[in-house]
């Protein structure tokens, strides 16, 4: 017995080893807590019941995820409405938007709030104002640690030039991509890894301008490049992905292979996935190493 209890205890003593990472990124259009007919909200939006909730719920626990950059989340409590708040923690930039950009990540992982990237919101004191970043560092036993950086930006700048003159809203996404090249450069200087994920509005191929302008900081890695974004393909339509999951510095060997997948509603009736979200989950691997 004795030299069976100090293995064990041997065993305790070690550090935790490095973990595998899901990390999902998830639009969940008009998350909020707020009654129909609430100003901050657009006229016409269907107002969940408590039954698309709980679906809801069902698919955040089917997706079972370490971390999800989340978006059009009006903060905490409409998080907790569908990642269950025993399991999960949440993290929201410093606004009052109803749409905001923020994290849910498994309780039991080391994650450290970093200050908001403000710098997105390029017209902070709109009624409906752009979205700030929200941004932590997540480290997962004694392995390396990881930036995370959870965005929604500007619409209206699908794809073409981001430097267009008769469009604000290309020209808002040019900005924003500075912001992003300027926020990737100090991740590098630090050697550390880091993914940027979420809502970019933005088809992002190769070649393609806005993601030039990223990688002009550092190489990235797009793990959907090349796939096909099926959220809708029951629909028979099959749209281009502008949800993204990029990877930069070490984050890019980490990735788990053919790990990238997209998480399909089983919900076929339009106007009940219309009270779901728009917009299915993505999801990856990551082994740090």
């Amino acid at each position: 017995m004795r030299p069976l209890l100090a293995l064990l205890l041997l065993l305790l003593a070690l550090p935790a080893a490095a973990q595998e990472l899901k990390i999902a990124a998830w639009n969940i259009e008009w998350l909020t807590t707020k009654p129909a007919g609430h100003p901050d909200l657009p006229q016409g939006r269907p107002t969940r019941t408590p039954e698309d909730f709980a679906r809801l719920r069902a698919h955040a626990e089917r997706l079972a995820a370490d971390v999800v950059a989340i978006q059009e989340v009006d903060g905490p409590l409409a998080a907790a409405r569908v990642f269950d708040a025993t399991r999960y923690d949440f993290h929201f930039p410093a606004e009052t938007d109803t749409q905001r950009a923020g994290f849910a990540w498994r309780r039991g992982l080391n994650v450290t709030r970093n200050p908001d990237v403000s710098a997105l919101d390029l017209v902070p004191t709109a009624r409906r104002s752009l979205r700030r970043g929200a941004d932590i560092t997540v480290r997962a036993g004694e392995g390396p640690p990881i930036r995370l950086l959870s965005i929604h930006l500007d619409g209206g700048c699908a794809q073409g030039s981001v430097r267009r003159p008769d469009s604000r809203d290309c020209q808002n996404l040019g900005r924003q991509a500075e912001i992003l090249r300027d926020w990737i450069a100090e991740r590098r200087r630090e050697g550390i890894a880091f993914v940027i994920l979420g809502d970019f509005n933005r088809r992002i191929g190769r070649g393609d301008e806005f993601l030039a302008v990223l990688e002009e900081a550092a190489p990235l890695v797009n793990p959907a490049d090349g796939l096909r974004n099926t959220c809708d393909a029951g629909s028979g339509r099959v749209r281009p992905f502008i949800d993204h999951i990029l990877l930069g510095g070490p984050a890019r060997s980490w990735l788990v292979r053919d790990s990238f997948r997209v998480m399909l509603y089983a919900e076929r009736d339009p106007a009940l996935r219309e009270r779901l979200s728009d917009h299915c989950p993505i999801s990856l691997r990551l082994d740090p190493r």
